[in-house]
């Protein structure tokens, strides 16, 4: 009887864990195999070799890869540059970034014509990208600015927190003043770069674009900031 009941239970023990097993394997059937999801590229194409790319690389997003790339071309050349690299590419936004500075009118006008008519995103700046950096530490409301003071103009804002821009040598938005646009601005509680955002947009919308050459100050780096915060 010993062996038996010995056997019964063993037959018992196999049962269950064959049950076990065969309920194993039906979960193994049912959850879905991953799949690895490759995030979205965003091309970000830079008339300055060192300060904007400098700035955009150092943006970290969750859901979405930057690259921001320093080409040394300028206003229409810049344009059809970034189509041969988009060409060469699969980007889910392609963005031309470029200046005013001294270049002809019509040259600029175009670029951005351009640059849409492709469907690409234009971060402009009249009359340079330094005028960006500005608004997250002062509310300038539009109106003529000479780009030839903008250095000066960052380096006393700069100056309270030990930090200085080499706007003459190197022109590198370093980590240290990256950190600084990205912080909370002491005197309105707010997020610096959120503040830079809301007072461009609104002297950009003080004009009626129909010429962007002739719109001092003005920058619309704010649409392109304004996306990439979409993927942090």
């Amino acid at each position: 009887m010993k062996d038996k009941k010995a056997e019964q239970n063993a037959a018992k023990e196999k049962h269950r864990e064959q049950l076990k097993a065969n309920r194993r394997a039906e979960s193994s059937l049912d959850r879905p195999t991953p799949v690895l999801i490759e995030k979205p590229t965003i091309l970000i194409v830079c008339e300055g070799e060192n300060t904007e790319p400098s700035y955009f690389k150092q943006f970290r997003l969750s859901s979405a890869t930057i690259k921001a790339v320093g080409e040394g071309y300028n206003t229409t050349s810049l344009v059809n540059r970034a189509l041969q690299l988009a060409n060469k590419g699969k980007y889910e936004q392609v963005w031309c970034v470029f200046d005013k500075d001294d270049f002809n009118n019509n040259s600029f006008n175009d670029a951005i014509k351009i640059a849409e008519a492709n469907r690409f995103g234009v971060a402009y700046s009249n009359q340079s990208f330094e005028y960006w950096i500005i608004l997250h530490f002062e509310d300038h409301q539009g109106g003529n600015m000479p780009r030839i003071d903008y250095d000066i103009k960052i380096n006393k804002l700069l100056k309270p927190y030990n930090l200085k821009y080499e706007g003459n040598k190197s022109k590198l938005i370093t980590e240290d003043i990256f950190q600084l646009l990205n912080d909370i601005d002491t005197d309105t509680g707010k997020e610096r770069v959120k503040l830079a955002i809301k007072r461009a947009e609104r002297n950009y919308n003080q004009f009626d674009h129909t010429n962007p050459a002739i719109e001092e100050s003005s920058t619309t780096v704010f649409k392109l900031v304004s996306e990439l915060l979409k993927y942090v």
